[in-house]
């Protein structure tokens, strides 16, 4: 069990969810009652600490009570260097939220690809592509961690 996720599941409201890129950095937001997560932007303020920054005023202004990263965990269930970058972009998370917002780190094994599959089958290519895929990842994480959750409370 994501203990970090278990006391998300305590807690009521909005959630934020990040998918970090190298470039560009996808944000999706649920809906208060955590039924549906929606596309939100993508930004690219450079560098990890500018966009702790970035998304720490996201998630101010959008009144969330949690961010869901998204842990970019290894078929065989190692981490490598990207979890690395993403473990230490939530704690910057962290430092700059305090207790506030709570941050928790979600599998995002398969959500690249599942969005890439979904660009694929609706035909969106080209420049318009490389624009909503990190949106559409952060989407894709935050509805399978809303997922989990919904479960967690069954």
């Amino acid at each position: 069990m994501n203990p970090e996720l278990e006391l998300i599941a305590k807690t009521k409201g909005k959630i934020l969810g990040v998918d970090l890129g190298d470039t560009r950095t996808g944000i999706a937001v649920s809906d208060p009652s955590r039924l549906i997560s929606s596309g939100l932007e993508t930004i690219s303020p450079g560098g990890i600490e500018k966009t702790a920054d970035a998304v720490a005023d996201i998630a101010k202004a959008n009144g969330v009570c949690a961010i869901v990263v998204g842990l970019p965990v290894n078929m065989d269930g190692s981490e490598g260097a990207r979890a690395a970058k993403c473990r230490k972009f939530a704690d910057l998370l962290r430092m700059r939220l305090g207790e506030s917002v709570l941050v928790a780190m979600f599998d995002e094994r398969m959500t690249t690809m599942t969005a890439s599959r979904y660009l694929n089958e609706t035909n969106t290519r080209g420049k318009k592509r490389k624009g909503v895929i990190d949106t559409l990842s952060a989407q894709i994480i935050l509805q399978n961690a809303i997922d989990r959750l919904r479960y967690m409370a069954n």
